[in-house]
């Protein structure tokens, strides 16, 4: 039985209790809500990949509270600080090396010499953080490969008895998972568009960012670069500005749609009811389901990034 959590101080230490004993606790960001795991505890991290029927080889992001508890744990260099002065707490991960004998799970990193964190700018996450003063694992709080949760609703309805429990803290703000930017090197390099735009952080550098490799389906370097990933159960067609037969339409701007993203062509509304769409998707049984065209800047990109994830062919 998955049990639903009050945002108080009870709600808080039970969450933080559960944490510490290796269960499994999904807890809200300003992003999506995560299933949050001891990032120390190889059985806990274990569990989130078979609550999530996750690949073993995709890595995992950790959060923590502050740029203090990350460098506990990674190296960070000018430009990392940097970032993480300007964009801490956010919806930015950095890719950094890991210090050795940080006591992280590798099945974190899935083998790697680098390890994903990030500090969520949610009371609630931050709270449950110093409460557990534990590094959190946490993915979205979904099974993998499906659409990621902005609400508590969300959570139940595809990990429902699979996990301890989860912490309610309403709706999530941003909707869409974090930017994630590798500083592992000389060149920051962006490996996933998200909740902050790429611009902010080019304008935050004075520099544009470098494109990040092209991960094979079988060996992602990052959370979230699988090919096939948010994906709704039905087919997705992109850059509809009409519907075939059978589809049901996804709209954004003025275009008539079943459901819209949104109706005036606001990219920050269109990011944080995109997964919710989806899921309404899901809920209203659709099996062909059409998109309309996206802007492809600033949060567009990040929402083009999802839906052509959604769109991918699978196994």
């Amino acid at each position: 039985m998955t049990r639903h959590l009050d945002p108080d101080e009870t709600g808080l230490r039970r969450a933080a209790e559960m944490l510490r004993r290796g269960g499994l606790v999904s807890f809200p960001t300003e992003t999506v809500y995560g299933l949050g795991g001891d990032a120390t505890d190889d059985a806990a991290v274990a569990r989130i990949f078979e609550a999530k029927g996750r690949p073993s080889f995709n890595p995992l992001i950790v959060h923590l509270p502050d740029a203090e508890a990350v460098e506990a744990y990674c190296v960070m260099n000018d430009t990392a600080r940097r970032l993480a002065a300007t964009f801490w707490p956010g919806a930015l991960t950095l890719v950094l090396p890991i210090r050795p004998y940080a006591g992280i799970s590798k099945l974190v990193t899935a083998g790697l010499d680098t390890l994903a964190v990030r500090v969520p700018d949610h009371p609630l996450a931050q709270a449950l953080l110093r409460e557990t003063a534990r590094p959190i694992a946490a993915p979205s709080a979904n099974p993998s490969g499906r659409v990621s949760p902005t609400t508590v609703q969300h959570v139940l309805s595809g990990l429902a008895g699979r996990i301890e429990a989860v912490l309610d803290g309403g709706a999530c703000g941003v909707g869409l998972e974090s930017t994630i930017l590798d500083c592992s090197g000389d060149t920051p390099a962006l490996l996933r568009a998200g909740g902050l735009p790429a611009e902010a952080i080019e304008a935050c550098l004075g520099a544009p960012l470098a494109p990040g490799p092209v991960a094979p389906a079988s060996a992602p370097s990052a959370p979230g670069q699988l090919v096939s990933h948010y994906a709704p159960r039905g087919t997705v067609r992109l850059d509809a500005t009409e519907t075939e037969p059978g589809e049901t339409y996804l709209g954004f701007g003025a275009l008539g749609a079943d459901l819209n993203l949104s109706p005036t062509g606001d990219l920050v509304e269109a990011a944080s009811k995109l997964f919710d769409c989806l899921h309404r998707l899901d809920a209203m049984g659709a099996t062909r389901i059409a998109v309309a065209p996206i802007p492809d800047h600033g949060l567009g990109r990040a929402i083009n990034d999802r839906l052509r994830r959604a769109a991918a062919p699978r196994d």
